[in-house]
């Protein structure tokens, strides 16, 4: 448990200043200012009293016990700090100093030092280099940070990995009125990681939503786990910096190479439930809808408006977001005739005009909220001089409060009017998210929506297929690492997908002119020849490959062609020759990509897309961690941009999506059963109306 870092009863400030512009003042200075009523001890050798508090000369002449203490010293000076604190049964330490691992190797032995001391005596650390905690909870006010947001109780709790992002979202969240639970930026997190707490905020009853930001995980299999558990029980929103550095990640196959950087932390998210966002103002807004309000239960949206053209605005933004503004029932239409000024637009958007008062503004919000055929609510308010806002700001708070479904608020007002001032006060004070923009507005909407979607994902165990071969594959791979060979030859990679039934086009493997003429004979032309030696990556590149041989001839040709010219890149490979795979050609099929790759800390990620020799330049791909459901598998075909393709298009049948679902979750099975594969692309699969096949492959051990 986190609670003496996160619920402190008493504070020591180690390293606590008289000193204006210093973190020792700043923090002691925001215990008094917050109102933290634990006790609060500052620890100073040379003054004896600090903002008006006792100051003790060391952590040992502090008269009671110690919960929390922040250490504000010279980053030489924190090992023996850490085992004062340790001899005084501190539970955990904030290391606000920097210095540390951050710093290079001298840094990094500091921070090795003083976390052995602190594992000797059972103390958590949180950073260092870190600002450190807040907890509005009114019984507490634990101000444990050296930044001056003073925030508001609030039920949005905020871990960020970094200080400077952290802050920014908390002055996002403050500027809008929102308000906030706890907050948390644990620095370098030595010691207390992300991941934990994310944990301790799923378990806190007054945190209804939470905020990650990240830059990566120093463990993301244990996020992975945590973010399951929690984003089930409330909705995580999340943002991921570092999307676009290039260089990140070499690979040499397809689906390495197309991953991009740092793709794992987005699957992360997705495999969990957790929102992501790309853009901090978008979280931050949307956080504030999710404080309050209920989650759609369909993407339906009936909007109120006293304005037209803003509603016109947000009708577009809301579609993009893949919501509906659907017509309402006639019931409905009739009953806002009956409520409205007759001059209103009854349709949806409906304009209750800038003339509406209170009564015709909670007529059409208990309409739609009685409507079965509207998931969600949209306002539009504008503030006309001659209207009463403040009232019509009650009728809107007293239909949100009922939490039949989510209600939004574009309000539009000349803030600087106290008048209005009172009427957004009356509005967010009563849990109505508002936006000054209709676009942020439908974004929120969206957002929740989203999440919606999310959650009504059914919930199911990738498939376990009772018919593979698995002893037979991992003999295969065991082979080849025996060997020294990382690179598994087409035999190798075509018997493994044999063994977990996967279907392949008929194929054999040949050394000589004289074996491929006869082979050929048993397999039927037309053919396809390709050069199999690890030694050669991409064949394709190198002229190791060659479709459609119609006859004996084209073929002898081919091979002899081939031994030729490819011949002097096997002289160092596993049998110092030329192989030849012969394969039966399947023409006329969609190419498509299955492949995957190792993800470190989470197993694998596999990919699919749009196949063949362009997929580098069409780039058209999905990713997912393994293993897979069949839900996943499925939402992987759908999820391309040319997924229309699958489905059969200017004449063309619809492609056997069954059997490349099969394929995926065989897959799937196959690398959790094999690990040590670490690049695996299937490029082409041959995609028809009836029937999938694998047509080349390649396996990296």
């Amino acid at each position: 448990m986190l609670d003496a870092l996160f619920k402190p009863r008493s504070v020591a400030v180690i390293g606590a200043s008289n000193k204006e512009f210093s973190i020792g003042n700043s923090v002691v200075t925001n215990l008094q200012t917050y109102g933290y009523t634990g006790a609060i001890y500052p620890i100073n050798p040379s003054s004896p009293e600090i903002l008006g508090l006792k100051a003790y000369p060391n952590l040992s002449e502090v008269p009671g016990p110690v919960d929390l203490a922040h250490i504000i010293l010279p980053s030489k000076l924190v090992p023996q700090a850490m085992i004062e604190c340790g001899e005084k049964g501190v539970k955990a330490v904030i290391i606000n100093s920097a210095g540390f691992k951050e710093m290079g190797d001298e840094g990094a032995k500091l921070q090795q030092e003083f976390m052995a001391n602190a594992r000797k005596y059972g103390v958590r650390v949180f950073g260092p280099n870190c600002q450190g905690i807040i907890n509005t909870d009114p019984d507490l006010k634990a101000y444990c940070n050296f930044t001056n947001f003073l925030p508001k109780p609030g039920a949005i709790s905020v871990v960020a990995l970094s200080g400077g992002v952290g802050a920014l979202i908390m002055q996002g969240l403050v500027d809008i009125g929102v308000g906030v639970r706890i907050y948390a930026s644990n620095g370098n997190a030595c010691d207390v990681s992300i991941s934990e707490i994310v944990r301790y905020l799923g378990n806190d009853p007054q945190t209804k939503v939470i905020i990650v930001y990240t830059e990566g995980f120093a463990d993301p299999g244990e996020f992975l786990q945590v973010a399951a558990e929690v984003a089930a029980r409330k909705p995580i929103l999340a943002m991921k910096a570092g999307r676009t550095e290039q260089g990140a990640k070499a690979a040499s196959s397809h689906t390495g190479s197309l991953a991009g950087v740092d793709i794992a932390t987005e699957l992360i998210f997705e495999k969990t439930g957790i929102l992501s966002f790309a853009d901090e103002g978008d979280l931050i807004r949307a956080a504030m809808a999710f404080a309050s309000q209920p989650i759609p239960r369909g993407k339906r949206v009936g909007i109120i408006t006293n304005t037209g053209g803003p509603a016109v605005i947000a009708t577009d933004v809301l579609v993009a977001a893949g919501l509906e503004v659907p017509v309402l029932s006639g019931e409905s239409i009739a009953k806002l005739r009956a409520s409205l000024l007759p001059q209103a637009a009854v349709e949806n958007p409906v304009d209750v005009v800038a003339t509406a008062g209170p009564a015709h503004f909670r007529a059409a919000l208990d309409i739609m909220n009685d409507d079965d055929g509207v998931d969600a609510i949209f306002m539009n308010f504008v503030t006309p001089s001659f209207s009463d806002t403040q009232a019509i700001a009650r009728e809107i708070v007293a239909v949100s409060l009922q939490g039949k479904k989510p209600i939004v608020c574009n309000f539009m007002t000349d803030i600087r009017q106290e008048r209005f001032q009172v009427t957004q006060r009356i509005l967010l004070d009563g849990g109505v998210p508002c936006y000054a923009y209709p676009s942020d507005a439908a974004r929120a909407l969206g957002a929740l929506a989203r999440y919606g979607r999310i959650q009504s994902h059914p919930v199911s165990r990738p498939e376990v297929f009772a018919d593979i071969d698995a002893a037979k594959a991992r003999t295969i791979v065991a082979v080849a690492k025996k060997a020294g060979r990382a690179i598994l030859s087409a035999q190798e990679v075509y018997g493994i997908l044999e063994a977990y039934r996967i279907p392949v086009a008929p194929w054999t493997v040949v050394e000589t002119v004289a074996e491929a003429v006869a082979a050929a004979d048993k397999l039927g032309y037309p053919l396809v020849v390709k050069v199999d030696c690890e030694a050669i990556d991409h064949k394709s590149d190198m002229g190791g490959v060659v479709i459609g041989l119609q006859d004996a001839e084209a073929l002898r040709a081919t091979v002899n062609d081939m031994q030729a010219r490819l011949a002097h890149l096997a002289l160092h490979s596993h049998l110092g020759k030329l192989r030849f795979f012969l394969q039966k050609f399947l023409p006329g099929g969609q190419e498509l990509i299955v492949g995957a790759s190792v993800a470190r800390g989470l197993g694998h990620m596999m990919m699919f897309g749009i196949g063949g020799i362009h997929v580098e330049v069409l780039k058209d791909v999905v990713f997912k961690l393994a293993p897979l459901t069949r839900y996943e598998a499925e939402s992987m075909l759908g999820s391309i941009k040319s997924a229309a393709l699958l489905d059969g298009v200017r004449g063309k049948p619809p492609v056997f999506k069954q059997g490349l679902v099969n394929v995926i979750q065989r897959l799937s099975m196959l690398l959790a059963d094999l690990p040590m594969i670490q690049e695996m692309d299937l490029n082409p699969i041959m995609a028809f109306e009836d029937s999938v096949f694998v047509v080349d492959g390649r396996i990296r051990i």
